[in-house]
């Protein structure tokens, strides 16, 4: 094989189009356990990267943690999106949410496609709880644009109303065919999220398969529906929520896959 064929092979713009992706979104809970009780994100490296993912939403994220890097010795010298990613995910996207003196927090995305560019939009309400979305672009061949938003949303009714606005704001702005992905920690047990989404041609993947969001909170014994996947311009299914060991150890949140048909 020739240099120049060699090239051709190499060059995204030639690949096949990708119909189809696989998405994982999971609250990582700053890599510690329920309560806190043990650091494990070694542990939750080797499940994400065992699952496949094309795309990994991940919400609760250090960026770095002074303290923390002192006290435990299995504390990654990169931050924590960047050791999650690895090798698997080339590209990631970070979005501080919540900074103190002795680091920071928020919502990352893994990808195996190019991340284009992408932009963290501060949706925090009165300055009580600090939360953001991250939106990222992406270049998935086949496709102009792929658009992904991580989420994570506040505690309170009347602050995850005024968010989800802003959220249904950023998706109208975006290109009307253009696919749009959109997960994390909505913390929306009372359900009142799609009222408001389905506004903006949002669809919520486990509501379309199952008639109702997925139960993932806390990850040992699912009662609250606090995650969820929407799409537009896309279709979904598989919908699952993993909630089996290991997941139900290595989080408070049980993560949530579906495959994303383009």
């Amino acid at each position: 094989m020739n240099r120049m064929s060699q090239l051709d092979q190499n060059d995204p713009r030639l690949a096949p189009p990708v119909t189809s992706l696989r998405i994982m979104t999971v609250n990582v809970h700053k890599g510690f356990t329920f309560f806190n009780r043990k650091f494990i994100l070694p542990e939750l490296r080797e499940a994400v990267s065992t699952h496949g993912a094309d795309m990994v939403f991940l919400q609760e994220v250090h960026g770095e943690h002074h303290h923390h890097a002192l006290r435990y010795g299995n504390w990654p010298t990169t931050p924590q999106y960047e050791y999650l990613a690895d090798t698997m995910w080339p590209d990631f996207a970070y979005g501080r949410n919540a900074v103190y003196p002795h680091g920071d927090h928020g919502n990352a995305l893994l990808s195996k496609f190019p991340i284009l560019r992408y932009e963290n939009r501060d949706i925090s309400v009165l300055g009580t709880e600090e939360r953001g979305l991250l939106h990222s672009v992406l270049d998935v061949p086949g496709h102009k644009e792929v658009h992904a938003i991580c989420v994570h949303l506040g505690l309170q009714e009347s602050h995850r109303r005024e968010q989800l606005e802003l959220l249904c704001k950023l998706v109208d702005s975006l290109p009307p065919d253009a696919p749009v992905i959109v997960a994390g920690d909505f913390n929306d047990w009372r359900k009142r999220a799609d009222v408001i989404l389905n506004g903006c041609g949002l669809r919520e993947a486990f509501v379309s398969a199952h008639g109702a969001p997925a139960k993932s909170f806390p990850a040992r014994w699912p009662l609250l529906c606090l995650d969820r996947i929407y799409v537009r311009n896309a279709t979904t299914r598989g919908a699952q929520v993993l909630s089996r060991r290991p997941w139900s150890h290595l989080s408070d949140h049980a993560p949530l896959v579906v495959e994303v048909c383009l």
